[in-house]
């Protein structure tokens, strides 16, 4: 008896490969709604706290989807670390005083979305089938 495997077309790839996109930015305004609420506010008040906050709900919510999916251990870390890399390198310029609170979110919201799509196309295996 012989099996053939089918082999999905292109399209098909790339919408798996955006499904798996658009999952994980769900799965992070999930953690952004659902986890919100648990910090004290106080944290919140500073702007360099809150934008630290909003990424660990973001990236808790996206570590939990991408495990649930079996993604690979490393893959999830790699993903977790795209996720905080801009707001952890906006600090310095907001803390020399260049960047406002309000450039500091937006600024690390505008620059993580590409990181993690670039991730992706780089561990397109892992993504792209």
């Amino acid at each position: 008896m012989t099996t053939t495997e089918t082999t999905r077309t292109t399209t098909r790839k790339l919408a798996r490969f955006t499904g798996h996109y658009a999952e994980m930015v769900t799965a992070m305004i999930i953690g952004m709604v659902a986890l919100g609420p648990l910090w004290p506010s106080a944290w919140l008040e500073r702007a360099d706290a809150d934008a630290l906050v909003m990424a660990t709900n973001m990236t808790v919510a996206m570590v939990l989807a991408m495990a649930v999916r079996r993604h690979a251990w490393p893959r999830i870390a790699e993903m977790a670390a795209v996720m905080y890399l801009p707001f952890v390198a906006l600090l310095v310029p907001y803390w020399l005083g260049a960047l406002s609170g309000t450039a500091l979110m937006v600024a690390g919201h505008v620059v993580m979305f590409p990181l993690m799509l670039a991730a992706m196309v780089w561990r397109r295996a892992e993504y792209w089938h």
